[in-house]
């Protein structure tokens, strides 16, 4: 029987997602011409034997991959990346120095390589080039921007896998996000209090938590997941969250209910190795203290 990926969950992820190559990809950018990325290739060759250091997802997926023993092969992750192939030797020697098992990648070389999500059945794709991203969103897979000066996740949780999400166009529709806008908070508190048993429609990331859910309940006795929704809704809308929640049969750990408050201070308190948003404010205020990725999606992002 051939090799296969059902029944795992997928994360694809960008070298600069992984891996911290802000300083190379400096050199990438001043190239010029049809040949604009020798002198990045030819620095990536160079430093063949100098592990990169960890990039803004690097935690997180160091973590999930500790779900994976002898008994079973729970998570997959698989590079996607607009690198060269010889580029792509780096990452993959970097991947080995960290006892990231690591097997599997498709380098562009400049083109596109969200085109790949599809027969990778991806459950996550997190890059730091923003097109590829909206292009995956669209495509209908939960994909985030990286932020790639996000402080770098602490590890006062080894064992743990702790991820956040916003609610609204993130794990939700952007339904309810689309009447505060149109109409300002009062409307949106009556809106969501007048629809408190009507689950919301999902946001691109509900795939996401969804698979994370299915990977906690397999678990292993050496590693767990524990998810927070980090949302800007206050009482009397945080029912109509909690009870669509309920409606997907989903549970998360911890739910934080700002009305309005900025996220990152309490994102700091609870040590997450990634934090998703769709707005590019929540996300600077985030950066700050926790790694975190701009989802690109709902209103806010037109």
């Amino acid at each position: 029987m051939g090799a296969s990926l059902d029944g795992k969950l997928v994360v694809a992820i960008s070298s600069r997602a992984l891996f911290d190559f802000e300083e190379e990809n400096k050199v990438f950018e001043h190239g010029h011409g049809p040949h604009k990325d020798r002198a990045y290739m030819k620095l990536q060759l160079d430093k063949l034997d100098e592990p990169a250091k960890p990039g803004v997802a690097f935690s997180m997926v160091k973590k999930l991959l500790a779900f994976n023993d002898q008994e079973a092969q729970r998570v997959e992750v698989v590079i996607l990346s607009r690198n060269d192939p010889v580029s792509g030797m780096r990452v993959f020697r970097s991947a080995q120095h960290y006892g990231l098992p690591i097997e599997r990648g498709s380098f562009t070389r400049g083109q596109s390589p969200w085109r790949y999500l599809k027969p990778l059945h991806a459950n996550l794709f997190l890059s730091a080039n923003p097109e590829d991203v909206r292009a995956a969103l669209a495509q209908g897979f939960p994909a985030a921007t990286v932020a790639t000066h996000s402080v770098r996740a602490q590890d006062n949780h080894p064992h743990e896998v702790r991820i956040a999400f916003d609610g609204d166009a993130v794990l939700f529709s952007d339904e309810a996000e689309r009447v505060f806008q149109a109409e300002g908070l009062n409307a949106f508190q009556q809106h969501e209090r007048d629809k408190a048993h009507q689950p919301l429609l999902a946001g691109p990331f509900k795939p996401l938590l969804a698979a994370l859910h299915r990977l906690q309940q397999e678990g292993t006795p050496s590693m767990r997941i524990r998810t927070a929704l980090v949302t800007a809704r206050s009482a009397p809308a945080h029912e109509r969250a909690i009870r669509t929640l309920m409606d997907w049969h989903i549970e998360v750990d911890e739910a934080m209910f700002l009305g309005g408050l900025p996220k990152g201070e309490f994102l700091r308190e609870f040590e997450p190795d990634f934090f998703f948003d769709d707005q590019t404010g929540h996300i600077e205020s985030a950066a700050q203290h926790v790694p975190s990725g701009h989802v690109a999606s709902g209103v806010s992002n037109p």
